[in-house]
């Protein structure tokens, strides 16, 4: 993707929107966890550097549609003016005249926080005219907010036509290691995908099963793939609907030659309870009345074989039910091991990325993704909205 570098750019005195992803989690009135805050930082040192008048936007939670106070972004404003060496101010306001006034005050350098986007219908509508009212707000628009890239809203799609469009470091950063990622791996390429629904993993299955050489499955969402052949699996969790769709997949997998690998043991329990009666099983399946809830030794020793072998990893995914400390052996155990790879590595999903922070090992991951959702549409092979946009225009 030959996107227009902001590096590049002359930004000085000019009024900057910036769309990021704040949408961090807020207790007692306070930003618990700054991570997002902070991967935002080296964009904006970057505008703060050249000049730019920075005028930031992101939505928080999921208001509907109008002022929530629980929603507001003043934690985060707490929060950002003590990370940036710069003039921070807050406005209550997202469009009109007042915000207007403020965005053509700011010196160079300085940020204005706007207030929750989300606090406005419009926004997630998409709706011109309030792509319009955001769009008098700036003189360039930068979008760093790879996690939101999936949805066409006014502050993530809209705008970018409106005005000069760029993607900040964060959201380039996203965009070249995933498009590596699917365009030129080194090889052996090794993904690793977990999570409770098959269902929702699928489209990333297909589309991985064409670029990858193993593709070892884990999570509530092998027991369907183990079903689909005959495997007992008790009272685990399945999906019917997709069980013809997993049977294919493996068949497809032994045609291109691809080493897709399903669990081979499992720890059991009684209940989906943390004190559940446990034990471990191999070859006869899971026993009635019992329910998968991790990969077992053996599965973990063949798939930590896999992953010792490779030179990409990708991981999307826990291979048991992470939360229960009883049941995270081999979600651990997959993270410790790709933290000891060689490889080129890149881990997103929610749970994958708590388990190599559970596991101590976050800083040895070559690239921890932001995306989310947007990451999954991007690895199925989906075009985003929130990328597509900023993609220079034919003819300019």
């Amino acid at each position: 993707m030959k996107l227009p570098l902001l590096e590049e750019q002359n930004l000085k005195g000019k009024r900057v929107f910036v769309r990021v992803d704040f949408n961090v989690p807020v207790e007692n009135g306070k930003a618990t966890d700054k991570t997002r805050i902070e991967k935002t930082l080296p964009t904006l040192e970057l505008l703060i550097s050249k000049g730019a008048k920075i005028i930031l936007g992101s939505h928080l939670g999921r208001p509907k549609g109008g002022p929530e106070a629980k929603y507001s972004m003043k934690p985060v404003f707490d929060v950002l003016s003590t990370l940036v060496k710069t003039k921070v101010s807050f406005s209550d306001s997202v469009i009109g005249t007042d915000v207007v006034k403020k965005s053509n005050e700011l010196g160079d350098g300085e940020i204005l926080l706007l207030e929750n986007l989300r606090f406005h219908k419009e926004e997630e509508e998409n709706e011109a005219g309030f792509c319009k009212e955001l769009a008098k707000l700036a003189d360039v628009y930068v979008n760093d907010a790879f996690g939101t890239a999936h949805r066409a809203h006014a502050s993530t799609e809209g705008v970018a036509h409106l005005l000069p469009a760029f993607a900040g470091l964060l959201m380039r950063k996203e965009i070249e290691v995933l498009s590596g990622l699917l365009a030129r791996p080194e090889r052996p390429f090794v993904a690793i995908v977990g999570g409770s629904k098959v269902s929702s993993k699928f489209a990333i299955l297909k589309n991985l099963l064409e670029k990858v050489d193993h593709l070892l499955i884990g999570g509530g969402m092998a027991y369907t793939f183990l079903k689909s052949r005959a495997v007992p699996v008790g009272k685990s969790l399945v999906e019917p609907d997709f069980e013809s769709q997993a049977f294919q997949l493996i068949d497809r997998a032994g045609i291109q030659g691809v080493d897709l690998q399903i669990p081979i043991d499992h720890i059991i329990a009684d209940n989906f309870d943390p004190n559940a009666k446990t034990k471990s099983v191999d070859k006869m399946g899971i026993l009635d009345g019992w329910m998968g809830m991790d990969i077992g030794p053996k599965t973990i020793d063949n798939y930590i074989k896999a992953i010792k072998e490779a030179k990409t990893i990708l991981w999307n995914g826990p291979m048991g039910v992470f939360e229960m400390d009883k049941f995270s052996k081999g979600t651990i155990e997959i993270a410790k091991a790709i933290s000891k790879s060689k490889a080129k590595t890149v881990v997103g999903g929610g749970d994958s990325i708590a388990a190599v922070n559970k596991a101590g090992v976050a800083d040895k991951i070559t690239h921890i993704s932001t995306g989310g959702g947007a990451s999954l549409e991007f690895l199925e092979g989906r075009t985003l909205p929130g990328v597509e946009c900023l993609l220079p225009k034919e003819g300019k």
